[in-house]
């Protein structure tokens, strides 16, 4: 099993392997390596007769193979780049006892011609012989989703790598709101960078102006308010996100709260309260530690368990269950009343 860097090390170095075999639930680092190969592995003049681009759901495993057994013309490689390959029966491998197509392509891969494999959204079962066989033959990569508190960090660090900065609180507060599809992630950084001059510094008021996000009314600021105790600004926030129809779902709210009250409850259980302990502990940058530690103050124990009922409850009610229907608005009031009182 490769990491993207090594792969990538390789690939600038126009080291290449037969096989590519690009899997996993984070799709963007998939999008990306087979990109860069598809840039890097031929001049565009050669791209014409020996590149070819399949999609699973339109080929067979035939197909597949024939064309990868093909002889480059005029080339040193023949590439072969399987998009959607979920699509395409086999691709996985076969039962054992089974013939198996692939696999006997994967054990003796012609040396002219290097195939890319996208799968999409699932990731190969490591018992199987194909696993290692791709793992000794080819590269084989797994991309993984990241956990809602990594996003923040690779957000500065990919705004980095494009030579902007940007401080933590706008990329949590990008991350927050944008969740950790990363390919969504890089497509708003993208346009950020389209607009600001090279070596910007990139904070709440330029996402707030260019993503469109709310630096004072977004969930993140109402369970700050919340975690106070400030009834005049929670009433403020609800006001305004039920006003806004792109962040009128009560849903991804109880979501983020429920997150949020877990954490305030597992800070009663730590036997060190420093910030690193804590951040450590629950997860979270230490920059946002404080805000914890406030809510902790704020809601005991018992009071966490009740404020985590009460998104149960409405959970429920937003999706309908043992409720009539009503407005999410009057649902994030309610229950915010409850919370608070």
């Amino acid at each position: 099993m490769q990491t993207f860097e090594q792969i990538l090390v390789d690939i600038k170095k126009k080291i290449y392997k037969p096989i590519y075999y690009l899997m996993g639930e984070e799709v963007f680092y998939i999008d990306e390596i087979t990109k860069k190969l598809e840039k890097e592995i031929l001049p565009e003049a050669e791209q014409m007769f020996n590149q070819t681009i399949l999609y699973g759901k339109d080929t067979d495993m035939g197909t597949l193979l024939n064309t990868a057994r093909r002889f480059p013309m005029m080339s040193n490689y023949n590439v072969v780049i399987l998009k959607e390959a979920q699509e395409l029966k086999g691709i996985e491998g076969l039962a054992a006892g089974e013939t198996d197509p692939f696999l006997l392509y994967a054990e003796n891969p012609p040396e002219k011609t290097i195939m890319i494999i996208n799968l999409r959204g699932k990731s190969l079962d490591k018992r199987k012989k194909l696993y290692k066989t791709l793992d000794k033959n080819g590269a084989l990569f797994e991309s993984k989703k990241l956990y809602d508190n990594q996003v923040g960090a690779w957000i500065s660090k990919y705004v980095g790598s494009k030579g902007y900065s940007i401080d933590m609180q706008a990329a949590e507060l990008m991350a927050g709101h944008i969740g950790n599809d990363l390919a969504k992630v890089a497509n708003e950084v993208e346009k950020l960078t389209i607009t600001l001059p090279k070596g910007s510094a990139i904070n709440s008021k330029i996402i707030e102006e260019n993503i469109g996000i709310s630096k004072e009314f977004n969930v993140f600021e109402l369970q700050k308010a919340i975690g106070k105790c400030d009834i005049y600004k929670v009433n403020l926030i609800v006001k305004h996100i039920g006003q806004n129809p792109k962040t009128k779902s009560i849903i991804p709210m109880i979501a983020t709260l429920y997150g949020y009250f877990t954490k305030v409850f597992m800070v009663h259980y730590a036997d060190d309260k420093s910030k690193s302990s804590v951040a450590s502990l629950i997860g979270v940058n230490p920059f946002f530690v404080d805000d914890y530690l406030v809510a902790a103050r704020n809601y005991s124990k018992a009071a966490c368990v009740s404020v985590i009922g009460i998104l149960r409850e409405y959970d429920a009610k937003s999706k309908g269950i043992d409720s009539p229907t009503v407005d999410d608005a009057d649902l994030m009031r309610e229950m915010m009343y409850k919370i608070l009182h």
